[in-house]
């Protein structure tokens, strides 16, 4: 998939995450510059933005909250990417503390179940199962049947939004899309050939 570097303005978003410089990374091999910003002027002018997220769902949205981003990110109208936790916030509520999230995509996320040879949290190589009636979407162009990287011990077991699905134990929403808000609860920037497909099919909106 060919990239226009020069018609991209892509801004991470200033969620705390240490995450942010393998996202950076990541998107500066696709040639993209990835500046992380929390100035809703910058944000607003860009073409595309990125949710990043490692860690617990409480700290991230108490400095969206600091920052004002909590605010500003659901008048936004351009693409929206959440990732890993940064997807999770994008749904109206998070077992992990009992945290009110940002409700741009309805459903709630809950811990995922311990079973026998059921570990959690959920790290590793997974495989994404593509929703027959989500094959046509961008977002998820090539990636059915691929594996990616997890880490995580939070997820949302359903959803009406979902593109994707993995099974650990159950199964849980992988990607999901409502309109311009998008989120991925893989490590696109730790998923080598296929995250990188994911990323740019989501420049390609």
């Amino acid at each position: 998939m060919s990239l226009d570097p020069a018609r991209i303005r892509l801004v991470l978003l200033d969620s705390g995450g240490n995450n942010l410089g393998s996202v950076q990374a990541a998107f500066a091999r696709l040639g993209i510059e990835a500046p992380v910003s929390s100035d809703a002027a910058r944000i607003r002018a860009a073409t595309h933005v990125v949710l990043p997220g490692v860690g617990a769902a409480g700290p991230a949205m108490q400095r969206l909250r600091e920052n004002g981003l909590d605010r500003l990110i659901p008048t936004l109208s351009q693409p929206l990417l959440g990732i890993c936790v940064g997807m999770q916030l994008l749904f109206e509520q998070s077992a992990e503390g009992g945290v009110d999230c940002l409700g741009l995509l309805p459903g709630r996320v809950e811990r995922l179940p311990e079973a026998p040879g059921i570990r959690v949290p959920h790290m590793g190589w997974n495989r994404l199962d593509v929703a027959p009636a989500a094959a046509g979407h961008p977002l998820v162009q090539g990636l059915d049947g691929r594996r990616a990287y997890f880490v995580h011990s939070f997820a949302v077991r359903g959803s009406a939004d979902a593109l994707a699905t993995c099974h650990h134990g159950q199964p849980f929403v992988a990607i999901a899309a409502r309109g311009r808000v998008m989120g991925a609860q893989c490590h696109p920037e730790r998923s080598a050939a296929v995250g990188a497909r994911l990323l740019a099919n989501f420049l390609s909106l």
